[in-house]
């Protein structure tokens, strides 16, 4: 907890041995010596001690730690032994302060957290330098709440990444039982059976993974046992086509305790709390098995171990403030006072506990870093923003969902049911919640953000098993990837922001979970600062710069930070707050960081896009229910602020929004309408808005660069391939690793580049020719 307000002023926190960023700007030539700086923007505070616990030190800081489509009938298998990779052994922990226990309202889970363990456990040094694992051996992790999670709320990306051949294994963390009925629309009520139910919901997923695989929905399945960690057990399913291969582990923890409150909830908050599986009917697994927080974090690790996932996707572990009336929640299926299901935010929550603990485990005693990049996807929010997805993607995300949700007259082989029949036929479609209709991601964002060094090398900034990377090309226009740069500071969100100086000096900043800290212990995040020492060189430390909102609950609400530098010299930093406004913080040229300031405004989405136009003044856009939201400097060097007429007569955005300086003065804005596949370009000059369509269709936000021959934008088709739009045309990449979202431009010598992550966890770099397919 803070002890002080987040104005109050303190000395900034060290990694023991490492000198502090006011420490060592003394050495960069012109800089001067750092002012106090307010609390919030001191440490990297500490997660495992109580609220009454001495603050400890940045190294110190860590020690504590739905519906789907399936297939038909199984086969049994033999029992799968998740054994330890050859040569490694199980790391040797030590002991943490355990966190404080606070019981929360039943059914509600308002925030995530990560209680320190009453076992001893291990959490990774948030201090540079680590050695990094490297693979280029795809693999994808999901873990859902529910059986569903991933065809509503992941899809198209999971399916891309399957078509690209990269195996995928689902970890379903409930039962999905509810309340044991298995609901056929227009036909009178089922007696309660959860075993029942549990089974029709994982036969629908067989369904709809066989389709996803391009086979019939009826295709058998390997049916087995998984040991676990903790010599505990759980169903899984194999199946394979040629290359691709997907497996399906049910940990079927129940939904609801005996006191019908929500169990998953309920067991991130309350140490003292067991619970026993449901098992399955037509499952090899006869035997119920106990759970408690502890060892569902452990099963996670292990499987985390056993399969070394390059990509980990789970939900949202922080969702926004929504306030609706009781019987709308209700409707909704809705968390009190946030928008989204309670276990939705609780599995999420584990998931994070459990990468945090993986990386832990993995570089304890000098091992590595796990080389893998987590996405994490928001769910009911779908329901309260215009949707992203144009008609032929949502046409193919919702015929998955029809093999889920199956049919009651189907001959699937399993005598339990058929599938989820309440989400069978056209019912995604014609659902008003409208959750088949969006993927939105939770941190939105470059995925790496990319500057160019001094000597004319690409250097691209990412997240990599937690922690912020550099990869830098090996020669000016290589096209190759050096080894990663461990830059520490973990654990961090996946996208980064970033500005450069006017030396040239960069500025990385990230969303860091500073604690995770459950049961009355502290549940923050920070904004974060990595500052290059010389121009293409070496890091300071980091640096803390606190979180706009001084609830620890609503600073979990806080965005991707994104950064831009005015020709002043002076460093704009926004972020969406818990209002769905924007807050900012500015760097004066002497390196002082003003206090946080509300700029007001309408609710927007995450996914700012900050720029300076021709006359130098800065302004921000972001993409509102209805409308362009705009805020911006009327004088250059003044602050910035919302400027609530701008915008309204622009088309409205489905999704973020790039912007571009114009010729001539104003800006360009990018983005595509709800629903809609083209995007749209408009100028935001004051002047009346005229709208151009264009030939770019594709679904998600575009990026934009100014290259010499004009604008280009970056962008994904409807095949989910990465696409240029250029003035000479539009070029395709056909050939490399299946991207990830978040890939950006840099113009280079060489000309307009892309670069992004793929599903290896490696960056690509394309280089596309005028005339080709890339």
């Amino acid at each position: 907890m803070y002890d002080r307000p987040a104005h109050a002023l303190t000395r900034p926190a060290r990694i023991p041995g490492a000198r502090t960023a006011a420490d060592e700007r003394r050495d960069i030539p012109g800089a001067r010596k750092a002012g106090p700086a307010p609390a919030a923007n001191a440490r990297l505070l500490a997660s495992a001690q109580g609220p009454t616990s001495p603050r400890p030190s940045l190294a110190d800081e860590l020690t504590g730690p739905g519906s789907s489509q399936g297939t038909g009938r199984t086969r049994p298998a033999a029992t799968r032994d998740p054994a330890p990779a050859a040569g490694r052994t199980r790391p040797r922990r030590r002991s943490v302060v355990a966190a404080a226990t606070a019981l929360l309202g039943a059914g509600v889970l308002s925030s995530c957290s990560v209680p320190a363990s009453r076992r001893s456990t291990r959490t990774a040094d948030p201090a540079p330098g680590l050695a990094i694992a490297s693979t280029r051996r795809a693999q994808l992790m999901q873990i859902l709440a529910h059986p569903d999670d991933d065809l509503y709320f992941m899809n198209p990306d999971t399916q891309r990444m399957l078509d690209a051949g990269v195996p995928l294994v689902c970890v379903y963390v409930s039962a999905g039982e509810h309340d044991g009925r298995n609901h056929i629309p227009g036909a009178p009520d089922v007696p309660a059976d959860r075993p029942a139910y549990s089974s029709a919901r994982h036969q629908g997923l067989r369904q709809a993974y066989a389709t996803l695989l391009g086979l019939d929905r009826f295709t058998d399945w390997t049916k087995g046992i998984a040991s676990l960690r903790g010599d505990r057990l759980a169903e899984i399913n194999t199946l394979t086509n040629g290359n691709r291969r997907v497996e399906l582990i049910f940990l079927n923890l129940p939904m609801h305790t005996t006191r019908r409150w929500m169990a998953l909830p309920s067991l991130w908050r309350d140490r003292a709390l067991g619970l026993q599986t449901v098992v399955a009917e037509d499952s090899p697994l006869r035997k119920a098995v106990a759970y408690d927080y502890d060892s569902l974090v452990d099963v996670l690790v292990g499987l985390m171990e056993q399969y070394r996932p390059t990509v980990v996707q789970t939900l949202d572990p922080d969702p926004d403030i929504q306030h609706s009336d009781e019987a709308t929640r209700k409707k909704d299926s809705e968390q009190r006072g946030y928008s989204d299901h309670a276990d939705h935010t609780a599995v999420a929550c584990f998931s994070w506990a459990a990468m945090v603990r993986w990386v832990a485990d993995a570089t304890a005693d000098g091992g590595q870093v796990p080389g893998f990049v987590a996405t994490a996807f928001r769910g009911y929010y779908n329901r309260h923003w215009p949707k992203n997805l144009p008609a032929p993607v949502v046409q193919h995300k919702a015929a998955h969902l029809v093999p889920y949700g199956g049919d009651p007259a189907w001959e699937c082989g399993n005598a339990s049911g058929c599938g989820d029949y309440n989400v069978g036929g056209m019912r995604p479609l014609t659902n008003k919640k409208g959750w088949v209709r969006s993927t939105h991601h939770r941190y939105p964002g470059a995925r790496p953000v990319v500057a160019t060094d001094p000597d004319g090398r690409l250097a691209a900034y990412g997240v990599l098993g937690l922690r912020a990377v550099r990869w830098r090309e090996t020669r000016p226009g290589s096209g190759q990837w050096g080894a990663p740069d461990d830059l520490g500071g973990g654990p961090l969100a996946p996208a980064l922001g970033s500005a450069a100086l006017p030396d040239g000096r960069q500025l990385v900043f990230g969303l860091r979970f500073a604690s995770l800290g459950g049961h009355g212990g502290p549940n923050r995040r920070e904004v974060v600062l990595l500052e290059q020492r010389a121009p293409g060189g070496e890091f300071l430390a980091w640096d803390g710069l606190g979180n706009p909102e001084r609830d620890e609950d609503r600073g979990r609400r806080i965005g991707v930070p994104v950064a831009v530098t005015a020709p002043d010299g002076r460093v704009h930093l926004f972020v969406r707050n818990a209002d769905k406004g924007l807050s900012t913080r500015v760097r004066s040229t002497d390196g002082r960081w003003d206090r946080w300031r509300d700029l007001g405004g309408e609710e927007v989405q995450d996914g700012l896009s900050a720029v300076v136009d021709s006359s130098g003044r800065v302004h921000v856009f972001a993409a509102g229910r209805e409308r362009v939201h705009h805020w911006a400097q009327d004088v250059l060097g003044e602050e910035v602020a919302f400027r609530a007429d701008d915008g309204a007569d622009l088309p409205a955005p489905g999704d973020a929004i790039a912007a571009l300086p114009a010729p001539g003065g104003g800006i360009e804005l990018y983005y595509r309408r709800p629903t809609a596949a083209p995007v749209t370009a408009v100028r935001a000059d004051g002047a009346p808005a005229r709208a151009r369509t264009l030939r770019f269709e594709g679904h998600g936000p575009v990026s934009a660069a100014a290259a010499p021959g004009g604008p280009v934008l970056l962008g994904t088709d409807l095949h989910g391939r990465i696409q240029l739009h250029t003035p000479r045309g539009v070029l395709t990449r056909t050939q490399g690793t299946q991207p990830l979202s978040g890939p950006t431009l840099a113009v280079t010598r060489s000309g307009t580049t892309a670069v992004g992550l793929g599903a290896d966890a490696h960056p690509w770099l394309w280089y596309p020719q005028a005339g080709t397919a890339g």
